[in-house]
């Protein structure tokens, strides 16, 4: 119950932020709202976020130390109706490694409003791993986004 709580009040300080960072602070709650189902299967949501813009095409690269023993859920979202993003884990030789990767976005009928990722990872040992994020596709010059994540 401790797990839900401490999500519901993440969710509720992203919501009522300032309006300077509306934009991420909605990706952001997207990216709670895809962790939910994570959560509720026993994961531990991080108070570590992340969140920017990004142009179509273009990534960025974050670093985090992830412990062998541990599984570890990362997820992304956008308020962008139309928009693709998508994210990925690498070992520092440039590997990829996460164990699942899914994306879910509105286009066409789909009653999706903006679009999620995600990326599920079992480190064979505990160092520096790498997540790229991307926005694959988009209608904006700019797409905001947000990254979340939990372990368990």
């Amino acid at each position: 119950m401790k797990k839900l709580s401490l999500f519901a009040a993440a969710l509720a300080v992203l919501l009522c932020a300032g309006p300077l960072r509306a934009t991420v602070d909605d990706a952001l709650s997207f990216a709670l709202e895809a962790m939910t189902p994570y959560v509720k299967d026993g994961y531990t949501l991080r108070e570590d976020t992340w969140g920017g813009d990004l142009p179509v095409g273009q990534q960025k690269a974050i670093s985090q130390q992830l412990f062998k023993g541990n599984e570890y859920w990362f997820t992304m979202g956008t308020e962008v109706k139309g928009a693709v993003i998508s994210i990925h884990i690498y070992d520092r030789e440039g590997n990829l490694v996460e164990n699942d990767a899914w994306q879910k976005s509105s286009s066409g009928d789909n009653k999706v409003l903006g679009a999620f990722a995600g990326a599920m990872i079992k480190p064979k040992k505990t160092g520096s791993y790498f997540l790229i994020v991307k926005v694959e596709k988009s209608p904006r010059e700019r797409t905001p986004w947000g990254l979340v994540y939990a372990y368990r």
